[in-house]
């Protein structure tokens, strides 16, 4: 059974960092796009970034450039945000995502990610 646990989110002021972990069972992590989405109340889930297992390329979304990073530790099949210069805005369920292909440039199309996980809340305090 496949499953993404994500964890690490909270509650920071602004300015401040968290680190996102996404924790993945039950596939290969090889071949495999693990993507960072957020959904704010009353918003859709936008997509953060995504990193493709096979090379390590990686994508932004503008909003997060320069703030986020994302990595991955294929040992453990965990996949990381890094979140420094948090904004308000930021705050949001972040979730991680999967689909048996490279990130490439429809990276943020939640339509292509067959597997989801619950979900984790990051509030960013002004």
């Amino acid at each position: 059974e496949v499953q993404l646990v994500e964890t690490g989110g909270g509650l920071v002021q602004a300015g401040g960092s968290l680190k996102l972990s996404c924790a993945a069972s039950g596939f290969t992590f090889d071949g495999y796009a693990i993507a960072w989405f957020r959904q704010a109340p009353g918003n859709e889930r936008e997509g953060v970034s995504c990193i493709s297992i096979n090379d390590n390329t990686t994508y932004y979304a503008d909003s997060v450039k320069g703030r986020f990073t994302i990595s991955e530790d294929n040992a453990k099949n965990t996949v990381y945000l890094q979140m420094n210069s948090l904004k308000p805005e930021d705050t949001a369920v972040y979730y991680c995502a999967a689909e048996a292909a490279s990130c490439g440039n429809k990276w943020s199309l939640r339509y292509r990610y067959g597997y989801w996980g619950q979900g984790t809340q990051v509030t960013v305090s002004s």
